[in-house]
């Protein structure tokens, strides 16, 4: 089922949203395929989401372990001005706190 990914700058959080529910957490791992989304056409807010087919892939919260067995190569960039976002898709995400998106390789790959 499709996963709209983002960021709510109002309460600090990611969320999670599908057709059936959504959710929030401090940090989210994307281990799997994903690409970007825009609606640069909204009348009031254009915005831009990360979208996932695997449910399976998401992770809330992981834990550092698990962060351990990735590698940070760059930062997945939205420019709100332009509605568009600097890579279009990829395989592993990191959704950082602070509210940074990190493109991620795993360990054994590089």
């Amino acid at each position: 089922m499709k996963c709209k990914i983002y960021r709510c700058n109002c309460r600090k959080v990611w969320s999670i949203q599908n057709r059936k529910r959504k959710i929030t957490a401090k940090s989210i791992l994307l281990n799997g395929n994903w690409t970007t989304e825009v609606k640069p056409d909204r009348r009031l807010d254009p915005k831009g989401f990360v979208i996932t087919n695997d449910t399976q892939d998401i992770t809330t919260n992981p834990p550092m372990e698990l962060l351990k067995q990735f590698k940070k190569v760059s930062k997945l960039i939205y420019n709100k001005n332009t509605v568009e976002f600097n890579i279009k898709l990829g395989e592993f995400l990191w959704f950082a706190e602070d509210g940074s998106c990190y493109l991620l390789n795993k360990m054994d790959e590089m």
